[in-house]
């Protein structure tokens, strides 16, 4: 039952996560000590002690708020966060009490909701760009929204429209908007393209590839 759940967890990880207001960080932001995952507040101070071996952010669950158990749907709202110890998963209050620990019988079914960003990355000749259109003329320029120039180019889930991208220029991650504007300047070793900007506007880097933190669009670090 453990192995279960906590594969259950991984594909709420992947599908599900509202997404914030523009600009808006979040009250409580994971943070780890020696592996231990707990909640800071945007002054670094914890106020939900770490012992949990995952902590999502704040957000939606999708499973838990279409769930045949009616009584349990209130825990799937954003007042609560996903977490996991000794591969059992809880959902949390903003005060770290537990206050709901999953099952999957309680598990309903979400609707889609990932949009597929109108812009993909582009290789072209070993290096990678970006592009709005399906038919791409390589011989010029006017066809592409970033000529091929990075190492690696990954486009956020988030806005459709004006999304966030992952790059990589000279072996260092940095993250771009599709008018090629540096948005974060590329000082890091690692970038992680996982849901975080989604749900928290916030991107989570390392500059060692083994310690990760959240910084936002500012390069303000959390």
């Amino acid at each position: 039952m453990k192995k279960k759940l906590s594969l259950i967890f991984i594909s709420w990880f992947f599908l599900s996560g509202s997404q914030m207001k523009e600009d808006q960080i979040p009250a409580l932001i994971p943070q780890a000590i020696d592996q231990r995952f707990g909640y800071v507040d945007q002054g670094g101070r914890f106020v939900i002690f770490p012992e949990y071996h995952i902590a999502m952010f704040f957000s939606e669950d999708c499973n838990l708020l279409n769930s045949p158990n009616k009584s349990v749907a209130i825990f799937g709202t954003s007042d609560y966060a996903t977490v996991e110890k000794d591969e059992v998963s809880y959902r949390i209050d903003k005060k770290g009490n537990r206050v709901y620990r999953y099952k999957l019988s309680d598990l309903g079914k979400c609707a889609s909701s990932y949009h597929s960003s109108i812009y993909k990355a582009f290789a072209l000749n070993g290096s990678y760009g970006l592009v709005s259109k399906e038919d791409v003329d390589i011989s010029g320029y006017k066809d592409f929204n970033i000529y091929p120039q990075y190492q690696m180019l990954y486009v956020l889930q988030g806005d459709v429209e004006n999304p966030m991208i992952v790059a990589v220029k000279n072996d260092k991650f940095g993250v771009v908007d599709k008018n090629n504007k540096t948005v974060i300047p590329f000082i890091y070793e690692d970038i992680k393209t996982n849901l975080s900007w989604k749900t928290a506007n916030l991107f989570e880097v390392s500059k060692d590839g083994e310690t990760y933190f959240f910084i936002d669009r500012n390069n303000n670090a959390y």
